[in-house]
């Protein structure tokens, strides 16, 4: 029987992110994902966004589908709501692999990141993202600017993973990062590579953040890599 693999996508994205890589990763694996709350056309909780959140909903799927311990690849929010779930469950995760997420969150990081999310300066500065929003999220897409905002500045106010509590998570983690991103940098990476007991990490070249204009062949091959099950 093929072992199961879940794959969690980032804030503003969708599991739809996945679909390029979900046909080979399935020749060897069962693969699991879902969209997180106000994603995809799903309704926002009706408490605020958080990550706290987003890590109940996953560790109740992996409960209800009887997953646990289970292999988790998040890409950027989803690889923070992983390594979040390996602290609040250990039972639940068995090993961890994280690409472009951020780590390094402040008051100061917070407010840079959410500068942005605002429907009427997305519409007059950026369309062509404000259509692949309405076409992945539908018309909630307006509403989930304002959550996610306030995801990240809750989460720049009280940053979940620190060194102290990252030294406790002892089960495999991978941290990737592009050469190239500019949300996300290598050397926040590396400080939380150093804070993991059994971490390794990979440096992906040529690559930004969003996880369309990461090389599928690459991606395929370090997952592959690391999930070794």
């Amino acid at each position: 029987m093929k072992p199961a693999l879940m794959l969690l996508h980032g804030a503003l994205g969708s599991s739809r992110h996945f679909d390029a890589i979900v046909p080979i990763l399935s020749e060897q694996y069962v693969i699991h994902r879902f969209d997180f709350h106000g994603h995809g056309g799903t309704p926002l909780p009706s408490s605020p966004l958080s990550i706290e959140t987003c890590t109940s909903q996953l560790l109740d799927y992996i409960r209800q589908n009887g997953l646990g311990p289970v292999a988790i690849f998040g890409y950027s929010m989803g690889g923070y709501v992983a390594l979040h779930a390996a602290l609040q469950a250990p039972e639940a995760v068995l090993r961890v692999q994280t690409l472009a997420t951020k780590f390094n969150w402040s008051p100061e990081a917070a407010a840079k990141e959410t500068r942005q999310l605002d429907a009427g300066f997305l519409r007059e500065k950026a369309p062509a993202f404000v259509a692949q929003l309405e076409e992945l999220h539908g018309e909630g897409w307006k509403d989930l600017l304002p959550a996610t905002a306030g995801l990240m500045t809750a989460l720049g106010a009280n940053p979940l993973l620190t060194p102290d509590n990252l030294s406790t998570i002892h089960i495999p983690v991978r941290v990737m990062v592009g050469d190239r991103d500019v949300m996300v940098g290598v050397e926040e990476t590396l400080h939380v590579f150093k804070s993991l007991p059994q971490a390794s990490m990979a440096v992906l070249p040529d690559t930004k953040h969003p996880l369309d204009r990461v090389n599928n062949a690459v991606l395929i091959w370090e997952i592959r890599s690391f999930m070794v099950l």
